[in-house]
């Protein structure tokens, strides 16, 4: 489905919040897929189960999520990630997604891993903030092992200290070892997680260096959180990229 040999670019608002940003994303994705002739990849959550506090959005919910995606793929024509939390969820999300991404967090969840792999699409697995990148090797090895058809691992930062978290760039050439794609997530990565009294805080300044430097330690793959206004968003504001300020970022790693 993917031609290994270029790059991936995975886009798309953290949570779903309506139907018109999830259109306004999208064609501002086919748009630039077709200026540049990307691989590009649809990216949004339907539930966020991981949020800093309790009252926080989560979204709209699974069945709901889907169908919303469902249209996405109709008009747009755009492959299609999002993330699980429980293994129940991976066949409900495979007839609609393409990708299925496991959260950081999880990342060690065997049930979810092998879940994820029967359903035979695409895994993508968000490397956890307390392990490095050969850790990952196993991850891997559960969803090859699961009947997995492909595994990518993406870096998202490691957390050293108190909300925040530190890149070390070497893991992207080191997972390239257990899998030939590796992604980096340039908006996660620059999180400041719990900072914000209950929420997550972020420096969006950096993101353009951040995927700029990934692409010199080896990355084939770029990860960005992006919305029309981020500051208005209800999930990831502060480390979310401007939609508009996407194609200068996608121009500078071509």
């Amino acid at each position: 489905m993917f031609d290994p040999d270029h790059p991936i670019f995975i886009a798309g608002p953290c949570a779903i919040e309506s139907a018109a940003i999830l259109d306004e994303v999208a064609a501002e994705l086919v748009r630039l897929r077709e200026k540049f002739g990307l691989q590009i990849v649809f990216k949004s959550s339907f539930d966020k189960a991981n949020r800093t506090s309790i009252g926080s959005y989560r979204g709209v919910g699974l069945q709901k999520g889907m169908e919303m995606f469902a249209e996405v793929k109709r008009r747009f024509n755009l492959p299609l990630t999002t993330d699980i939390h429980e293994p129940w969820q991976a066949a409900e999300v495979a007839p609609t997604v393409d990708v299925i991404q496991i959260p950081a967090f999880l990342c060690r969840q065997t049930d979810l891993l092998v879940a994820a792999a029967r359903t035979g699409r695409i895994v993508n697995i968000k490397k956890a903030q307390f392990l490095s990148g050969d850790d990952m090797r196993y991850p891997v090895q559960k969803v090859v092992e699961g009947g997995g058809v492909e595994a990518w691992l993406t870096e998202r930062g490691n957390s050293f200290g108190y909300n925040n978290l530190v890149v070390d760039f070497r893991n992207l050439p080191i997972m390239k070892r257990h899998t030939r794609r590796v992604v980096m997530d340039c908006t996660h990565s620059v999180q400041r997680p719990g900072s914000g009294s209950g929420t997550t805080g972020g420096d969006r300044e950096y993101i353009p260096a951040i995927a700029l430097a990934a692409r010199a330690f080896g990355a084939n793959g770029y990860f960005f959180e992006v919305h029309p206004d981020p500051d208005s968003s209800f999930s990831d504001g502060p480390n979310m990229l401007r939609l508009k300020d996407l194609e200068s970022v996608i121009t500078s790693l071509l």
